[in-house]
């Protein structure tokens, strides 16, 4: 089993109950157990001399995804202090372009934080259907944030 995992289950299912009990601390070590089970069955595979690459792609990895934020904030106020601005909502596919459900699952979830694009399904093969509030050239810009994202991603995660 993933001690970490459990460990880090634990220690939050303690801090969100912020009761010491002794049942509260066997209930919650019994929902780390299972959720980490169900989460992740495989033991994670660690590669020692791969660590300084992973851990300079996470740091770009948290800076593309706020500049993403940042620039979907900045999209949605102008859109939302000038309404006569032309807008085009729709949904567009956008291919995670990964074999990692890990990786297509962090994607979809970056690109839900930025404001005006949510995932709403993930279809066959990682394909991400997302409503954006402006799809005039969301494709192209998605797709190039996708194609970055996919690059740091694989060289964050382990393969699997």
């Amino acid at each position: 089993m993933q001690t970490w995992m459990i460990l880090l289950l634990w220690l939050m299912y303690l801090g969100l109950t912020a009761n010491l009990q002794l049942s509260n601390l066997v209930v919650g070590l019994l929902i780390a157990v299972t959720l980490t089970a169900f989460l992740h069955p495989d033991p994670l595979r660690v590669d020692v001399r791969q660590a300084p690459g992973a851990a300079w792609s996470l740091a770009r990895y948290v800076v593309v995804v706020a500049k993403d934020v940042i620039q979907g904030g900045i999209q949605v106020a102008r859109l939302v202090l000038d309404p006569k601005l032309p807008v085009k909502p729709g949904v567009i596919a956008i291919p995670s372009g990964s074999e990692s459900e890990w990786a297509t699952a962090l994607s979809a979830h970056a690109i839900t934080l930025s404001p005006g694009a949510m995932v709403i399904e993930i279809g066959e093969h990682g394909m991400m259907y997302t409503h954006t509030l402006d799809t005039t050239h969301a494709d192209e810009s998605i797709a190039e944030m996708q194609r970055l994202r996919r690059d740091l991603l694989e060289k964050i995660l382990p393969e699997e």
